[in-house]
């Protein structure tokens, strides 16, 4: 089958200005775009651009700062998540992306929390994830929990695996709270790219790609996408892949292994 592809225009199209990413990514072939942060845009004019271009909205992050996995920063975080989740919808954005720990510029966590114990931040995450799941079916928002590497990008994330995060959403049991699966971070962080797809890919709510290392497209490096695609087809995934990718030369050379791909 052909998912559908969104491309996150944060990494991907730098070389224009914020707006005119959509109408790029749009003549691209692409059905949707994504990005990171919501707070630091406009979002009247990120409604009209993506109108105006005929493109939807994957979604960005919903917790900015705030870490799930602080039991301290339980009603903080929910809080910034009703506001992410008013952001989703004036935009008409699919989704916001949550993870375990709160993420500071570059993607670099802001706290690991070593005086917490696992149990604390495993237990502190499950009830906070309960609740972002009753916002999420209200809403109709909804939400994708990422685990994210931690040997190149993300030192200190406490989230990192697939089993992990899909347990997680498996006991909750919302149709709303699901995984966001980043090829990219788990080859880093696991491998057995294929073996979790299997296992947990019923969890799946959004995919990303990028090559590793280097998180550049694919070809670049040592992921076998046609192989991982094939195994997404196989578990019944329907949904997005999101191409969160940093071109290795230009976004027009990613674009073409894209296509190729």
């Amino acid at each position: 089958m052909t998912f559908l592809k969104s491309a996150c225009i944060e990494p991907m199209y730098s070389e224009l200005p914020f707006l005119e990413r959509f109408q790029a990514a749009k003549d691209d072939g692409f059905d949707f775009v994504e990005f990171w942060s919501w707070t630091d845009k406009d979002l009247d004019a990120v409604k009209a651009a993506a109108e105006k271009a005929g493109i939807g909205i994957a979604g960005f992050n919903g917790d900015a700062e705030l870490s799930l996995i602080d039991p301290e920063q339980r009603e903080a975080y929910l809080a910034f998540l009703r506001r992410s989740v008013e952001a989703a919808k004036k935009v008409g954005a699919r989704s916001v992306t949550i993870h375990s720990n709160g993420l500071g510029d570059g993607g670099v966590v802001i706290n690991s929390y070593p005086e917490l114990s696992d149990t604390v931040k495993l237990c502190a995450m499950f009830d906070t994830l309960k609740e972002c799941a009753k916002i999420a079916g209200e809403s109709g928002v909804a939400m994708n929990l990422e685990p994210l590497n931690v040997t190149t990008d993300h030192a200190g994330n406490f989230l990192q695996t697939t089993r992990m995060a899909a347990e997680l959403t498996r006991l909750i049991g919302s149709p709303k709270l699901k995984v966001l699966y980043d090829a990219y971070h788990m080859q880093l962080n696991e491998g057995s790219l294929c073996d979790n797809i299997r296992a947990y890919g019923d969890q799946f709510g959004h995919i990303h790609v990028a090559d590793a290392p280097g998180r550049h497209e694919p070809g670049t490096g040592e992921i076998n996408y046609a192989g991982v695609f094939a195994c997404l087809e196989e578990t019944g995934y329907t949904g997005l892949v999101g191409f969160e990718l940093i071109p290795k030369t230009t976004t027009a050379e990613a674009v073409k292994a894209i296509v190729k791909l």
